[in-house]
């Protein structure tokens, strides 16, 4: 029987049937359109009972989500969905489906997608960088997921890549402030602010993607803006690399994207900050997955760990 993979995000909720062999059978994707708290754990259990009554029964279900899942109370953090500070979300599924439910957050779900299906096969050291409306990274150590004391590991978007500290950094932290998709935006904003002269077309409302537009028109700002972004994420990767000794750095996210052709040059960046063996060993690459990553890490869970 088939099993059912869903990749909670901040504002839709993505889908997917999957054979044991890693293909998938059927793909949905449904907006969140505002809704909180059990509001969201209830289009949750509407998607299983909809792919139940539709397709019949699968073996089990696994889940990404956007923050912390606790192990030990087996409940869920995710600060983009507001009324989810402690939501009981794998009791909520399990009552509903009937079948074994594993939930995990989504940088370990991406980087394990990447180990069963994409560029980390047969890897036991790799670290997914995964660059959307946030930051963080799915870290492998010697085949285990890295977690932490709390379940938190990989929250590297309050990376300290500069100094001294702001008040701004509070909320995301200081590499996410600059070189997320939304940091991206509010770099451009910022640098806006300073240019006097300036007569191109970005504004001071405006999103990564057109900066990105602009980069590639030779636009002055929004070339400052990518080479930052460029030294944040090469900073970053070095940090990653140092720290971990990987075989592979993994780039996605929805930035990567649009940022995959920078990838050489973060490389570049990295080696000057990187420990020097380790950074000339380890392979810097794009997601093979893309956006689906996180979807075939949660069905990798479920296949590997239903009862």
């Amino acid at each position: 029987m088939p099993i059912l993979a869903l990749d909670l995000g901040g504002t839709k909720l993505s889908s997917s049937l999957f054979d044991e062999q890693g293909n998938v059978i059927l793909r949905k994707s449904i907006l969140l359109d505002g809704r909180q708290g059990s509001a969201v754990g209830d289009l949750m259990v509407q998607t299983v009972h909809d792919y139940q009554k539709a397709n019949g029964p699968f073996h089990a279900i696994g889940v990404a989500v956007p923050g912390i899942s606790n192990v030990r109370t087996q409940r869920v953090w995710a600060p983009n969905i507001p009324g989810w500070d402690d939501y009981p979300l794998h009791e909520q599924l399990s009552q509903a489906s009937g079948v074994h439910v594993t939930v995990d957050n989504d940088r370990a779900c991406s980087i394990l997608g990447e180990c069963w299906q994409g560029h980390s096969k047969n890897c036991n050291d790799a670290i997914f960088l995964a660059v959307g409306t946030g930051i963080g990274a799915g870290i492998l150590s010697g085949g285990n997921i890295v977690r932490g004391a709390h379940d938190i590991a990989g929250a590297i978007g309050w990376m300290a890549l500069d100094r001294p500290y702001q008040r701004k950094y509070k909320s995301v932290g200081c590499f996410e402030y600059y070189a997320s998709g939304d940091g991206i935006a509010r770099l451009a904003a910022e640098m806006l602010q300073q240019k006097k002269n300036y007569n191109g077309r970005l504004r001071k409302e405006i999103t990564a993607h057109e900066v990105f537009t602009a980069y590639a028109d030779g636009d002055i700002v929004a070339n400052e803006v990518i080479q930052a972004c460029i030294t944040f994420w090469g900073m970053a990767a070095a940090n990653l690399v140092s720290l971990f000794n990987p075989e592979k750095i993994i780039f996605g996210g929805g930035v990567f994207g649009p940022a995959t052709p920078f990838i050489p040059k973060i490389k570049e960046e990295a080696l000057q900050w990187a420990q020097p063996l380790s950074i000339r060993q380890v392979d810097f690459t794009s997601s093979a997955l893309g956006s689906d990553a996180v979807l075939y890490g949660a069905a990798y869970l479920a296949i590997n760990q239903k009862t």
